[in-house]
């Protein structure tokens, strides 16, 4: 971190909010977005003050924000419930018959939840977690497919005021014991198995490969999802249908601090001890019920598809707890995107009348190179806004999106966020923005963010620096569990009085955020710091490319050299004269310092199961042919032996 990230690339194209869109949106016009940001801007705190009068406290704050760098605690003194908030509010009005939950499990099970229906289901659970022994503070461990099981757990526990840790479905034993030793969970929530390709995965035998290793976890409660035969512990399991059978349907919520701990989640690709992100309550959930009202244009009549998997932070904030908190439809899908066809996912938007469709840039250029012919074939007309989430996209993705997806008249929504904001931080508002292909637009009202220098000084306008946060805010990590020390080394003693988000970025001239990618993903050329996202977007731009993923490996004369893992648009085979070609289009429309040595073509690239490409594995094989580290995230493993194949 030792000096400026370098940015070369300029998009000029702007889409305005179209005109029937902004009539009907929540926040209308560049005018109100302005206003709300100078209103923020003038006093952060009574702007979250208001958003947080918009939920349902047992009592009232005393303080809205107590402010010991670098530890902060929101609405001090104020009591509620986050089950509460996400479901019993919304019993006395319209909504208590309205679906809360459409489901779809890979194999064509469907099932759908009302408001009623969901309050009782997690009451029942709250019950069984108590019978269970687990208590206020208590850590409850869960470890299911993406289910309705999964939401009714995360909900039960955040009502008797225990403490979460979803934990992703697709970690092997040895992450799932570190996770639940970190945490301390008294209790184990998992299922026989999901489905995922069409394949059973096996998380009975996974957990109890893990707990073999986990003395402190005394039940474990079974979801029968697959119906395959699993080992069984008389004394220690449960099946989830026998313990719901036997619960009552009533379970009061507790009034629980502002600042009671909801849930701790660990983030993806953590080497050595797992890091865990703790979220306390009140704030966390005032910022997530805003930003997806806000930033979703979110309506009762919407049915708001997230596809991520809700083992990671996405799936909390806006597959679960942000939508319910708006009292909003939201759908729920278990399996992979292209399975059993590539079409998948365009019929389950046509099957369901979905509105807002909010997916990552991995997916979509996933989509890209299958083709247009896939969504041609569903009616994808219900659609009204789309958006991502997970890393920057390219421009030629999202005009892809915009035109093919969205038909040309649905906004797109380029979000900025982390695991440990807990909300997202920036975006573009539809109803009230100027979009920009490839830019996540502007902060957040009540957010200050900045791009700035090794020593905190803002970088003029088109330069690439530090992406920084100046400012406390709501959703916040309140922590590293059982690290604190951990925390402000991490995230607050890397830039001067400011939140370090590990991420480079450019601001234009119109205050528009432009992010480059992980800071540990530059690339230093000849002592030019350059942003792998960057050039990623420029190969993309190729015509005859679909996706691509930049990584730098050592070099005796330049210090690092660039290497292109590239995917080829269908219709397209590899060959030398078009690595040639790509290597010049580069260094065409960004400058010859950025020209890749060497480019290698891939029918697909490493990725987790939420769809970030897996570049630590492909700087592993750029530099020395082998794969060392964890690969338990890794959605496809063939896919790594090909690359090795391809050396």
């Amino acid at each position: 971190m030792s000096a400026e990230i370098e940015s070369y690339s300029t998009e000029r194209q702007i889409f305005k909010p179209g005109r029937n869109f902004q009539k009907r949106a929540i926040i209308s016009g560049p005018q109100s977005w302005d206003a709300a940001i100078r209103k923020a801007e003038k006093n952060p705190e009574a702007f979250w003050e208001t958003a947080a009068r918009e939920l349902l406290w047992r009592k009232p704050w005393k303080k809205a924000l107590q402010w010991k760098p670098p530890f902060a605690r929101w609405f001090v003194g104020g009591k509620l419930n986050v089950s509460e908030n996400c479901l019993d509010r919304h019993l006395d009005g319209p909504r208590r018959h309205k679906v809360a939950v459409f489901w779809e499990g890979e194999n064509g099970e469907r099932r759908s939840y009302t408001y009623w229906q969901l309050h009782r289901e997690t009451a029942r659970f709250a019950n069984v977690l108590k019978s269970l022994g687990v208590a206020k503070g208590d850590c409850v461990a869960i470890y299911l497919p993406t289910i309705p099981e999964l939401a009714v757990a995360m909900l039960a526990a955040s009502r008797i005021g225990a403490v979460h840790n979803v934990i992703f479905g697709g970690f092997s034993a040895e992450a799932l014991k570190e996770r639940i030793l970190d945490a301390k969970a008294k209790v184990l929530v998992t299922a026989d198995g999901g489905f995922r390709k069409g394949a059973v995965v096996a998380l009975k035998a996974c957990a109890d490969e893990a707990l073999k290793s986990c003395p402190g976890v005394a039940k474990v409660v079974v979801v029968k999802r697959c119906g395959t035969e699993v080992a069984w512990e008389p004394r220690r399991d449960v099946w989830w249908h026998e313990a719901m059978a036997a619960a009552g349907a009533s379970c009061p919520p507790e009034a629980l601090d502002s600042e009671h701990p909801l849930f701790i989640l660990y983030t993806s690709g953590s080497t050595g001890k797992p890091k865990g992100i703790l979220h306390t309550t009140g704030g966390y959930l005032t910022q997530v019920a805003l930003t997806t009202k806000w930033i979703f244009d979110l309506k009762d009549a919407d049915v708001f598809w997230c596809t991520a998997d809700i083992g990671w932070i996405t799936g909390h904030s806006y597959v679960v707890y942000g939508p319910l908190a708006n009292g909003a439809t939201l759908l729920m899908y278990e399996g992979a995107p292209l399975h059993p066809q590539p079409d998948r996912f365009w019929q389950i938007v046509e099957r369901y009348g979905v509105t807002v469709f909010y997916t990552a840039p991995t997916a979509i250029r996933m989509f890209i190179r299958l083709g247009e012919k896939w969504p041609a074939r569903h009616d994808l007309s219900s659609l009204r806004l789309l958006g991502t989430v997970g890393e920057p996209i390219n421009p030629e993705a999202w005009r892809w999106y915009h035109r093919v997806i969205g038909a040309g008249r649905c906004p797109v929504v380029d979000t900025w966020w982390q695991t440990e904001t807990g909300g997202i931080m920036i975006s573009p508002l539809p109803g009230a923005t100027a979009l920009k292909p490839g830019s996540a637009s502007r902060p957040f009202p009540g957010i200050s963010a900045d791009v700035v220098d090794r020593d905190g000084v803002p970088v003029p306008a088109g330069q690439g620096g530090y992406l920084v946060v100046k400012r406390p805010w709501p959703g916040m990590l309140r922590t590293i569990h059982g690290d604190p020390e951990r925390y402000k080394s991490q995230y607050w003693s890397q830039i001067p009085g400011a939140y370090f988000t590990g991420d480079g970025a450019r601001k234009d001239k119109d205050g528009y955020f432009w992010i480059m990618g992980r800071i540990d993903d530059v690339i230093k050329v000849s002592g030019h710091r350059l942003g792998t996202a960057e050039i990623e977007s420029t190969l993309v731009a190729h015509a005859q490319v679909a996706e691509a993923a930049v990584v730098g490996r050592p070099d005796d004369v330049t210090g690092e050299s660039i290497v292109a893992f590239v995917t080829l648009q269908s219709e397209y085979h590899p060959d030398a004269k078009l690595g040639e070609t790509l290597k010049e289009y580069v260094a065409k429309n960004i400058g010859a310092i950025a020209r890749p040595a060497e480019v290698r073509f891939t029918e697909a690239l490493p990725k987790t199961r939420s769809g970030k490409i897996m570049r630590r594995l492909l700087r592993e094989i750029a530099s020395n042919g082998q794969v060392k580290g964890d690969v338990t995230t890794l959605e496809d493993f063939s896919v790594l032996a090909r690359l090795r194949e391809e050396e």
